[in-house]
């Protein structure tokens, strides 16, 4: 295996954690607040509750207090709201982070609108949604950006330095991921493809691309032919493969044996974009606690 070729995530994610980290001590130094970040957290899922939990760790490690707001699968809307008014008004809470998905009795547009532009560590509010689509290229990213789109942008310049004049080719135009990594592909001067289920000839796009993010959700559905020789290659899927003797394994959206015989280079599954996302949480709180301090 090319090891030269594989985007270490989890080193790109450790690194940004160190300079999260040292941004919180200089901030309190200087005489600003501890950042907080609060999580708020529907029902008893085991596995959003293991990320929920990865989360405050991190939250801690760097020096910010961690808040953890846990409430039961049939809290009624109106008192996850009212959760949510009491985390706006705590002036040591600098980030709120609503995991999700949420109870089908509740509404998940109503709740993400609910949380201050200001605190909202995910970059989902409508309000930053639409500032993001109106940046233009050297303008600076003074709110938070959905954290997956913006760890793989830092990947990118990362491993690449400048993108412009790349094409770059999005598989995938989820509100999440696919729209907001390709406004960030822009604003680095890229010019930007976006593909979905009604492409046409959606292999012959993908061989177009000098920078080919896959974020669709179905396990090794871009193969290796689809690759431009030499091209970056982001794979953002996380999907749980069975395996004999009731096994798994986890892989991407990517068929990576395939793919890394003919990228320049690609993201692994796991150990890719995953552990940037919640390295960005981190730097988007910090730089929201920044904020309130001027």
């Amino acid at each position: 295996m090319a090891e030269g070729k594989i985007i270490d995530g989890k080193a790109y994610a450790a690194a940004l954690r160190a300079r999260v980290t040292q941004g919180v001590a200089e901030l309190v130094t200087r005489g600003g607040p501890k950042p907080g970040l609060a999580t708020v957290l529907m029902g008893e899922d085991a596995a959003s509750q293991v990320y929920v939990r990865s989360k405050g760790r991190e939250a801690a490690a760097a020096g910010m207090v961690s808040l953890h707001r846990g409430l039961s699968a049939d809290t009624t809307q109106q008192r996850l709201l009212a959760t949510i008014a009491e985390l706006n008004a705590d002036h040591s809470v600098h980030g709120i982070l609503v995991q999700l998905p949420l109870p089908r009795h509740i509404d998940t547009h109503r709740v993400l609108v609910a949380v201050a532009p200001g605190k909202d560590v995910d970059g989902f509010h409508p309000m930053n949604v639409g500032r993001l689509g109106e940046i233009l290229p050297g303008e600076p990213l003074d709110f938070s950006v959905p954290c997956t789109p913006l760890g793989i942008s830092m990947l990118l310049d990362g491993t690449l330095g400048s993108l412009a004049g790349a094409h770059a080719v999005v598989v995938g135009r989820s509100t999440l991921v696919g729209r907001p990594v390709a406004q960030l592909l822009l604003r680095a001067d890229c010019t930007v493809t976006i593909t979905h289920s009604r492409t046409r000839d959606l292999p012959a796009v993908c061989r177009t691309a000098d920078i080919l993010v896959v974020a669709i959700g179905k396990p090794e559905f871009v193969r290796g032919d689809w690759i431009k020789p030499g091209a970056t290659v982001i794979d953002v899927g996380i999907n749980r493969q069975a395996l004999p003797d009731d096994k798994s394994k986890l892989v991407g959206d990517v068929a990576f044996a395939e793919a890394i015989e003919v990228a320049g280079h690609i993201t692994p599954v796991p150990g890719g974009v995953g552990p940037m996302t919640v390295a960005c949480l981190l730097h988007n709180t910090l730089q929201a606690a920044k904020r309130t301090h001027g």
